[in-house]
């Protein structure tokens, strides 16, 4: 998942017949894991996609595929236009790629966002973030999912600097990947500080982005539960009442959502631990009595679930 990637190239090769070589990253793709829920659901055909587009999107804002906001988004960052494939051929891309990440097909979903070019490569590195966060157990293929996504959305805020999204799934990317290595990796490497840095420049761009609030809520979490109190305070600026901070902005903005609430959860747990056990656990159960409307909301409730039980 580079941007030196031979886009249509992939895409053709993710949906041809035969054996592809192992090196081949599309090939190890077609061993990821299915969607644990079911086949048929969560499939958002023809025109569904686009009426329930606003509750699908109410975490990031995203805006629909369409010539229009193609065309703001590649005004707002003109470096984006000289890889943007014909409209007619790209829109078709994107939305096959949301409704594929939308019912837990993640490798369909990087195959056809790869295919798009850059401008899939939001819909792209956030389906393989979520599969390796949720799905993969095996530990080395997580970090290696995850490190070239990271690296990807790197590229990708250099072309897109004023595209929230493009923050936003770095900072997603980052957080992940530093949950999956080492502390002392993590820290010596500076990332704690880049998933805020990044993060909060998502919310410059897009202030009603409740995905980044949850994302800067689990860092100040993160730091503080590998730390501790007074050096996640000194040293990285994590605090605990921001942790509530964010969650509860991130609420405001997408209210009954089992990601902010799942998170939230967890997030209380590592900021306090037992002191706020009670607390945690009365948000995993509103979380597990949340409707899920795709497959990571799924994913959510059914962790907020285990965790009632």
């Amino acid at each position: 998942m580079h941007l030196t990637f031979d886009w249509g190239g992939a895409f053709r090769r993710s949906r041809q017949s035969g054996r592809p070589a192992e090196s081949d990253p599309a090939s190890r793709r077609r061993s990821w894991k299915r969607f644990p829920y079911g086949d048929r659901i969560y499939r958002y055909g023809g025109t569904a996609l686009k009426s329930n587009w606003a509750r699908l999107h109410r975490g990031d804002r995203e805006a629909y595929p369409s010539a229009e906001s193609l065309e703001a988004l590649t005004e707002a960052n003109p470096a984006l236009r000289p890889s943007l494939p014909p409209v007619s051929v790209v829109v078709p891309l994107l939305e096959d790629a949301w409704r594929a990440y939308h019912a837990g097909d993640f490798a369909d979903a990087v195959d056809r966002g790869l295919a798009a070019g850059p401008v899939g490569l939001v819909v792209s590195a956030r389906a393989a973030a979520v599969y390796a966060a949720h799905l993969e157990e095996d530990e080395s293929r997580r970090v290696e999912i995850l490190r070239d996504v990271v690296a990807s959305c790197s590229s990708l805020v250099q072309l897109a600097p004023n595209w929230a999204n493009a923050w936003y799934v770095y900072g997603l990317a980052l957080g992940r990947f530093s949950q999956n290595i080492s502390v002392v990796h993590a820290l010596a490497r500076g990332f704690g500080g880049r998933v805020r840095e990044v993060l909060q420049r998502a919310i410059e761009l897009e202030p009603a982005h409740a995905d980044a609030h949850v994302g800067l809520g689990v860092y100040h979490a993160e730091v503080i539960d590998k730390v501790g109190v007074m050096m996640a305070a000194l040293t990285y600026g994590a605090r605990r009442d921001a942790v509530a901070e964010h969650f509860e902005a991130a609420r405001a903005l997408h209210p009954q959502s089992p990601v902010v609430l799942a998170e939230y959860a967890r997030s209380t747990l590592l900021a306090y631990g037992v002191a706020e056990l009670g607390k945690a656990h009365r948000i995993f159960d509103e979380a597990a009595a949340c409707q899920p409307a795709d497959a990571l909301e799924r994913l959510d409730v059914e962790w907020a679930l285990g965790e009632t039980e």
